[in-house]
């Protein structure tokens, strides 16, 4: 069997059976199988937009099938699915396509789930792609399952995303939206302020960002010491604002409260050692914790990881930070294009789960502010419960916090007008459609200096 197809088939079993990520294992599975740049590109293209169409595919196998994809053997079926995206999708050859298909599931379950696999996959190819999304498109008991079958996107997902972009009143994006969903997005590398060059091409947006020079990305990083990093325009954004926010002071204390992976992190960190500023890191998960301490390798000074709840860890220390990053877990629906099992995995009950934990965290680290602190509130989420949602709640019941522009602070770290749409706050949401990033949120919340409200109002005689 081709190496690549093998990687990919390994790679969908992983997510599958393991709950795998595919960005993390499947870097890792094309070194160990020592695959050329070709080979590595293959694999990538056929786990990634195997994993993203999903749905749609498993509609066309249960057609095939005549059998729900839930009845299927769960090893065949990523088979199946490998193959159908070969055979619908991509330039592959349908009797290579077949056979390969055919073998690996010989070789994996055996002669009788091969000779159920060469059939179904046989009536897969004897219809064009248009002819079977017409099919599955004319079962749709609704407009939005026939949008899901046709995107493949949930249909909770879908119904999330228009709510976010009309909010906006940006509904007529949501076709591009969801085709952005499903383009690989160009790999986008970050250069630690006062640590390393940006180099070419630079991105628009974020002063530190620019795109891969191609080839290996990683080999560039590690070229660089780990001062050059991957990470997505948008993350780089967020963080830059939190630092633009206001005009930074030597000695001030900054946290970053759930920072795992660590890429934000080592910016925040980057920044803060050029503003002699005292940067502390915070992530409850072991393994993410060890992720961000390799993430501030490359940045000086002595920058302490704990490893806490961020609401306990935020409570034991009342007032001291002066900025607090919240990258609040969330349904990660903002980064489907980059972690495309994430649209199947997750529910509508994620999000139910999610939002008091949201809350929590960042209620906590308002109470972690310094008079005068500013707090960060990101998500890579557009759903509104995950973001206007808990914002709305926070300043319900917290009568000492101020929201600041958030708009006008990201369009001023900016190095090029960015389309930044209005809800009628001054909260910022960043689209893959519109800016070339990840979904990600942003809300910054200040609390207000009692000493300098008491010398206002002493002047104004009140």
């Amino acid at each position: 069997m081709q190496p690549a197809r093998r990687v990919a088939y390994d790679v969908l079993r992983a997510v599958s059976d393991s709950d795998a990520y595919a960005n993390l294992i499947l870097p890792t599975a094309i070194a160990e199988a020592g695959l050329t740049p070709q080979d590595a590109a293959l694999a990538t293209e056929l786990a990634y937009g195997t994993l993203r169409r999903r749905g749609t595919y498993d509609a066309v196998i249960a057609a095939a099938a005549d059998r729900s994809a839930e009845d299927i053997d769960p090893a065949v079926l990523d088979a199946l699915r490998l193959a159908a995206h070969q055979l619908l999708a991509t330039r592959v050859a349908s009797h290579a396509a077949v056979n390969e298909s055919v073998n690996l599931i010989a070789a994996a379950q055996g002669r009788g789930a091969a000779g159920f696999a060469n059939a179904v996959l046989r009536r897969i190819a004897r219809e064009t792609p248009g002819q079977w999304e017409e099919r599955i498109e004319s079962t749709a008991r609704s407009d939005d399952e026939r949008l899901a079958l046709r995107t493949a996107h949930p249909v909770w997902v879908i119904r999330a995303l228009r709510r976010a972009l009309a909010a906006e009143g940006r509904g007529e994006e949501l076709d591009d939206l969801l085709a952005a969903d499903n383009v690989s997005p160009e790999v986008t590398l970050v250069a630690l302020p006062g640590l390393a060059a940006t180099g070419e091409p630079r991105r628009p947006f974020a002063p530190t960002a620019y795109g891969s020079p191609g080839g290996d990305p990683h080999r560039v990083v590690a070229a660089s010491g780990g001062t050059v990093r991957v990470q997505d325009e948008g993350s780089q954004l967020v963080a830059l604002a939190l630092a633009a926010a206001s005009p930074i002071r030597a000695g001030e204390r900054w946290l970053d409260l759930c920072a795992g992976p660590g890429g934000k992190t080592a910016l925040l960190g980057a920044v803060a050692h050029q503003h002699d500023v005292h940067l502390e890191a915070n992530e409850v998960v072991p393994t993410r914790a060890r992720l961000v301490r390799k993430a501030l390798r490359a940045v000086p000074g002595d920058i302490v990881v704990h490893e806490a709840d961020g609401r306990v860890l935020a409570a034991e220390h009342p007032a001291e930070f002066d900025r607090i990053l919240v990258d609040a877990p969330c349904t990660g629906l903002g980064a489907l294009r980059r972690r495309p099992e994430a649209r199947w995995r997750k529910t509508p009950a994620d999000v139910a789960d999610l939002v008091p934990l949201q809350v929590e965290l960042l209620s906590a680290a308002i109470g972690a502010l310094a008079p005068g602190g500013i707090v960060a509130y990101v998500t890579c989420s557009p759903h509104l419960a995950e973001t206007t949602g808990v914002v709305q709640e926070i300043l319900r019941t917290h009568d000492d916090i101020t929201e600041l522009d958030a708009r006008a602070v990201l369009a001023g770290v900016a190095e090029s007008p960015i389309d930044l749409a209005s809800d009628g706050s001054g909260r910022v949401q960043l689209w893959p459609h519109r800016h070339g990033t990840d979904a990600m949120f942003l809300a910054l919340l200040q609390r207000r200096d009692a000493a300098a409200d008491r010398t206002t109002t002493e002047d104004r005689g009140d």
